[in-house]
């Protein structure tokens, strides 16, 4: 651990706002993860935990599933405590079962993202160590090659076996495709029979210290890390978000975030279960049939992020829809755009709450108070949170108002970086003798303690020694009455170092589309010239990872390349 930096005062300006009725610190449960799923099975045996395409798996079903994966684990899997199990499938019961069964056989989940390809999960494997894996049947060609290479036993799952004989809702080809035969290869299984062998798993030995959960988190350079989460870690964003949001056995969360990554896995998956509530899911995003499950099971709580909302109200027939039960939308990953916020609004007649989190803190540690949300906002520390703004080079605290760097302590930070101490020590910093990690995020702090992103500490644009700040130029963007969508970037500038580069989705069927001076002309007009797009470029799409975000850093790095070819290139 690094000596000590001087150190700012402790945020507190937020504690007027705060949730009326609630303590701000949160007793965490001293249990296994697992025993959310015992508890609600033993209230609610009867009760609908997940609903898929009008199929539903009930409480004591889920329990009773998930706990004969555990047993074939243990017993035909060969997987001992503590052994790092991947899980690689879209959102569907396959998954959620998956994940418990991992965790009652008191092994650790690496969730995956599907979107991987074979050499993206040969390094998680053996990175991670893992033997056994979980894998959808259309994504067995990326992972079966590494059977023999590190990989024992490889569990396919079918989504379609949790499908009933009807739905009214469309259900997608890679939903409905029905069980193929699997190839004559040893270690392969089908989930079936891992089901019909019926296994019975061993006591439960792992405590909440104990690891439970290992998503891999990309960060700006090298090989993604695993970021160790323990059983109380995972619990403190599960539970907390069920007491932040006043959440019951009534509620019907409608799942549309992939649950690989933390945001989904913590609010729309773990919550609902510690809680006893339904969650209805969707292995992808589909703004017709989220409209459609919204009013079919009366759903309360949407979790998603901007892209997905921006989706949604622009679809045509999304009035007519009911969406009278939903009390809460809420979701994260970016600033959901004024424009959009409005127009959601309108139709529901609710706010948009935005929190803020990552890998590393297992989702939020700032979320807005429900009472009191401000648009565009990371939100306020959380129950149990110490969250400071440090200078980036010199980590001492910034004066009020300024840019920092976020730092948080707080009971949902990771352990540190499976197996690499020292990404493990730069990414933690030592203020009056306990670690904060760092985030990258660069923050100011308004007076009433609210947290405001002014962007990645990677991404800021020094425009002529003008420091621009992309996500405040791109929210800006999205008033324009013909931009769909923007990314904001650096492009290399003779005169000015670095200057501002957009790259503009335009809207669909669009009678006098602008062109870029005129994009150029509106942005002059509304935002300091400094921050004003140079060069805008249209695109009929930006590039998305798996949970949705817009994946800037490699819009930015094809960028970096074209710059440095053409300062090579000759004059002409």
């Amino acid at each position: 651990m690094p000596s000590p930096v001087p150190s700012p005062s402790p945020e507190t300006r937020h504690l007027p706002h705060w949730p009326p009725g609630q303590s701000q610190h949160l007793t965490l449960p001293e249990t296994h993860l697992f025993h959310a799923a015992e508890v609600s099975a033993a209230r609610f045996p009867h009760k609908p935990f997940i609903v898929f395409y009008d199929q539903v798996l009930s409480f004591s079903q889920f329990k009773a599933q998930a706990e004969a994966i555990a047993g074939w684990l243990q017993h035909d899997g060969g997987v001992r405590p503590g052994d790092r199990v991947l899980l690689d499938m879209q959102n569907s019961p396959q998954w959620v079962l998956a994940y418990y069964g991992i965790l009652r056989a008191d092994a650790v989940v690496v969730p995956v993202n599907p979107m991987n390809k074979r050499e993206e999960l040969r390094h998680y494997m053996q990175d991670a160590g893992a033997r056994v894996a979980f894998v959808a049947q259309d994504l067995l060609g990326e992972m079966q090659p590494l059977l023999g290479e590190g990989l024992d036993h490889l569990v396919v799952a079918t989504y379609s076996d949790y499908l009933g004989p009807t739905s009214e809702l469309p259900v997608p080809p890679l939903v409905s495709a029905p069980r193929e035969p699997l190839p004559a290869a040893a270690g392969l299984v089908a989930w079936a029979h891992v089901l019909a062998a019926a296994r019975t798993p061993q006591p439960m030995r792992a405590g909440p210290g104990d690891l439970a959960v290992m998503p891999y988190t990309s960060g700006t350079t090298g090989k993604p890390k695993g970021c160790m989460h323990t059983h109380r870690s995972v619990l403190s964003t599960a539970v907390g978000g069920v007491q932040w949001f006043g959440r019951t056995q009534d509620w019907v969360m409608l799942a549309t975030l992939p649950f690989f990554h933390v945001t989904g896995m913590s609010g729309s998956m773990n919550g609902p279960l510690y809680a006893g509530g339904t969650l209805v899911l969707l292995p992808r995003w589909d703004r017709e049939a989220a409209a459609r499950c919204i009013e079919r099971h009366r759903v309360t709580t949407w979790q998603a992020i901007s892209t997905m909302v921006i989706d949604f109200v622009a679809n045509p027939a999304i009035g007519q829809h009911d969406l009278s039960s939903l009390v809460c939308i809420r979701g994260g990953g970016a600033a959901m755009p004024q424009a959009v916020a409005e127009k959601l609004k309108a139709l529901t007649g609710l706010d948009f709450v935005e929190g803020y989190g990552m890998s590393e803190t297992m989702a939020a540690t700032h979320i807005n108070p429900t009472h009191r949300p401000k648009p565009q906002c990371l939100g306020i520390p959380v129950y149990d949170v110490d969250a400071r703004l440090v200078d980036p080079e010199t980590l001492a605290g910034v004066a009020p108002g300024e840019v920092g760097e976020i730092v948080v302590n707080a009971p949902q930070v990771m352990q540190g970086y499976w197996r690499n101490e020292a990404a493990t020590r730069e990414a933690f910093i030592d203020i009056e003798g306990r670690p904060f990690l760092r985030t990258g995020d660069l923050a100011r702090v308004d007076e009433d303690g609210y947290f405001f992103m002014a962007d990645r500490l990677k991404r800021m644009i020094n425009a002529s020694g003008f420091k621009v700040w992309p996500a405040e130029v791109e929210a800006l963007m999205y008033h324009h009455p013909a931009i769909q969508e923007a990314c904001v970037i650096a492009a290399r500038d003779a005169r000015r170092g670095e200057t501002v580069k957009a790259l503009v989705v335009l809207k669909p069927g669009l009678a006098d589309a602008p062109d870029a001076a005129a994009v150029s002309a509106w942005c002059h007009e509304r935002m300091a010239a400094y921050k004003v797009p140079r060069v805008v470029e249209f695109v009929p799409a930006l590039p998305r990872s798996g949970s949705g975000k817009v994946m800037w850093r490699e819009l930015q790095e094809q960028q970096d390349a074209r710059d440095a070819a053409a300062a090579k290139e000759p004059p002409r």
